[in-house]
């Protein structure tokens, strides 16, 4: 069965970068949690890049079942949730740090 374009971006990124898909989700976490904050001026510190890197998460793993069923393979419940566990832990260690120390506040010097 011919894979969907979603499945067929995923194998593109892989040969092209020649990066594991799992390191691929560490990656497209940070992107989004970071371009998230740049782009809507989000300070790291908020719960909304973080939300945006769940979103794209969910939602890449929410495609990945959909063409799991479509295509008649397994779905393996672990595999999606290490997915999302390589996706958010950056951006979740980002935020936590971001709260919890003073290492993302901006310092401008006089």
């Amino acid at each position: 069965m011919k894979d969907s374009v979603f499945q067929a971006a995923k194998f593109w990124l892989v040969d092209a970068t020649g990066l594991a898909k799992d390191a691929l989700h560490i990656h497209v976490g940070l992107i989004v949690f970071f371009a998230a904050a740049l782009a809507f001026r989000w300070p790291l510190r908020s719960w909304k890049p973080w939300a945006a890197a769940l979103a794209a998460a969910l939602a890449g793993e929410a495609w990945d079942l959909w063409d799991s069923v479509a295509e008649g393979r397994r779905i393996v419940p672990s595999g999606n949730w290490k997915d999302i566990w390589n996706t958010m832990l950056w951006p979740s260690a980002i935020l936590l740090l971001a709260r919890a120390t003073r290492l993302f506040q901006n310092r401008i010097s006089r």
